[in-house]
């Protein structure tokens, strides 16, 4: 079976749950009407499909290579690039002024989370350039702006991102890369990256780094890190690639999965560079690229969940074994508890996403606090619960194949494989949490308590039609505000990090249960709604025990001293 786009979720969800007409009713997005929205799902889901899907298997068992210093791809991406490139799907939420779409988040969303699913491996290279289009649209001077903007739109050049070190991981503060002022308006920047994701390619004319490094009055820790353009061949007086930089890649990692994608080894050595933002101020610089990456890494979270188990499904439908009405496997009682669970958290994951950029998009259109401070907070959850879904649903499919699910010719493990660094960069899963308990609590749990208003409003609206239903939501959510408040009244950040994670996944799980109610109300009756009852009467309930374990702070996690763990 070969991976179908869900285009017709993405309808649903925009036009049932989300209120999308909300976005195209801005001044700024008034031009993403119903009739393009679906031209353009029906268009990327059809370049998904009939070009990246094709390459999924190709990636993994013909992965990149360094080949005389070059990065030398895989079967078929330099032509998935040029499809994907050619199709602006680049430059989807770029301005228009530079050759970009100016669509909304949303739509950029659910097209990288179609490419995710299609093949992880070369979504990368995308989001990449993405996530480096907004970090210059917004901190870059305008030459640079001018000069990049339009070719990174375009494809014909294409980005990294240069954060960790070896000896500074999620630490990004003990970075030790230095960048020295030439005098002339440039830098020279010096130092080695590591695990910088399609650092190289032979598909691009130009590969441009986003690299942070310290300026020598740069004070320690992250507030005096700066960020510098650095690009592979540095552009002559008609902007196009001329002489080589002093940057090479040393080596490629070997890794678990995303064998298709170059994960480099970076070495700069007074590699030419420009400053990108204010001297000293790269995070804040590099954060726009960060966030924009943590919510297309949770879109790829979502994206592979959605092909492993299309993969499970069909397998189910067509393997013979044991007696059942059907004569498949897909007719066992366990076998459908597992689908369904597939299918129920791919819903909820997805929503969560698109319920983040949409507010991410609402901030764009009003430039309302609020909408800004809705879409932060929405930012790790959908990261994190996204990530986590790619790799649970995965693994799970992998159980649906039984043995055939451990041999690799079936293409159920590299699901599993290529997922599982998902939870891990673009700031790992515990991070997210600790951010959603920490800096996203600054405001005494007011947004939070917003997003809880929210879904207990509806289950009140939802209450006459679906009394049981609405009940456990409203009850799930009155647990999650006590836990909410407890966090919040924690000083000691400590007792909120112990249970960071537990927290985070309770607070999906009960926006997963709103989201499936909504679409229970949306479509009355039909499947939508028994899938909206599996769920809300036999996953939402984990909540509980998630909330339990958040609110019982450090001291149980330090219990055993560390002579203690070792023995």
């Amino acid at each position: 079976m070969t991976f179908r786009s869900p285009v017709s979720e993405y309808e649903f969800l925009l036009r049932h749950i989300l209120d999308f007409d909300q976005i195209a009713a801005t001044e700024r997005f008034a031009e993403a009407a119903d009739d393009m929205v679906s031209a353009i799902l029906t268009e990327a889901g059809k370049m998904c499909d009939e070009v990246m899907s094709p390459l999924q298997r190709a990636g993994d068992l013909n992965p990149a290579r360094l080949e005389n210093g070059v990065v030398r791809t895989s079967p078929g991406f330099a032509e998935g690039w040029k499809a994907i490139a050619e199709g602006g799907w680049l430059g989807m939420s770029a301005p228009q002024d530079v050759g970009g779409m100016g669509l909304p988040m949303t739509l950029t969303s659910a097209v990288n989370e179609m490419m995710s699913g299609a093949c992880l491996s070369l979504q990368l290279a995308p989001l990449m350039n993405q996530g480096q289009i907004e970090a210059l649209d917004h901190h870059a001077s305008d030459a640079l702006k001018k000069l990049y903007l339009p070719k990174l739109i375009s494809g014909e050049w294409s980005a990294t991102m240069n954060l960790t070190e070896p000896q500074a991981g999620s630490d990004v503060g003990a970075l030790s890369s230095k960048a020295e002022p030439n005098g002339d308006g440039t830098y020279a920047i010096t130092g080695q990256k590591i695990y910088i994701s399609w650092g190289d390619n032979d598909f691009t004319d130009n590969v441009c780094h986003l690299v942070l490094a310290r300026l020598p009055d740069g004070a320690p820790g992250t507030k005096g890190i700066s960020l510098f353009l650095v690009p592979k061949f540095l552009p002559d007086d008609n902007g196009d690639p001329g002489k080589a930089n002093s940057l090479k890649v040393v080596s490629l990692e070997h890794k678990l999965g995303l064998h298709g994608s170059p994960t480099c080894v970076m070495q700069y050595d007074g590699a030419t560079g420009w400053l990108v933002g204010a001297e000293h101020g790269g995070m804040a610089a590099m954060f726009t690229m960060m966030n924009n990456a943590r919510l297309g890494v949770g879109a790829q979270g979502v994206g592979v969940a959605e092909a492993a188990y299309q993969k499970a499904l069909a397998y189910a439908l067509e393997r013979k074994q044991g007696k059942t009405p059907s004569g498949v496997i897909a007719d066992h009682a366990d076998v459908r508890r597992m689908l369904m669970e597939m299918k129920a958290d791919v819903f909820a994951s997805r929503a969560i996403l698109l319920a983040c950029a949409h507010a991410i998009d609402m901030a764009t259109a009003t430039q309302e606090p609020l909408c800004a401070a809705r879409a932060a907070f929405l930012t790790p959850i959908a990261k994190a619960f996204g990530t986590d879904v790619g790799i649970k649903v995965s693994e799970t499919g992998v159980q649906v194949h039984g043995g055939m699910g451990f041999i690799e010719e079936t293409g159920a493990a590299q699901f599993c494989r290529d997922v599982r660094v998902s939870a891990i960069y673009e700031g790992t899963n515990g991070i997210q949490a600790m951010d959603l308990v920490a800096r996203k609590m600054m405001d005494g749990g007011d947004m939070a308590n917003r997003l809880m208003d929210e879904i207990e409003e509806q289950a009140e609206r939802a209450r006459p039609v679906y009394p049981k239903m609405a009940e456990a939501v409203w009850q799930a959510c009155e647990s999650l505000r006590e836990a909410t408040d407890w966090l919040v009244a924690q000083e000691d950040l400590q007792n909120r990090f112990a249970g960071a994670v537990p927290y985070l996944r309770a607070f999906a799980r009960v926006l997963g249960g709103h989201y499936h109610l909504a679409a229970a109300m949306a479509d009355q009756g039909g499947p939508r709604e028994r899938l909206a009852r599996f769920y809300i009467k036999r996953m939402l309930p984990e909540h509980a025990g998630l909330l339990q374990h958040a609110q019982e702070g450090v001291e149980g996690v330090m219990a055993l001293t560390l002579e203690e763990l070792a023995h």
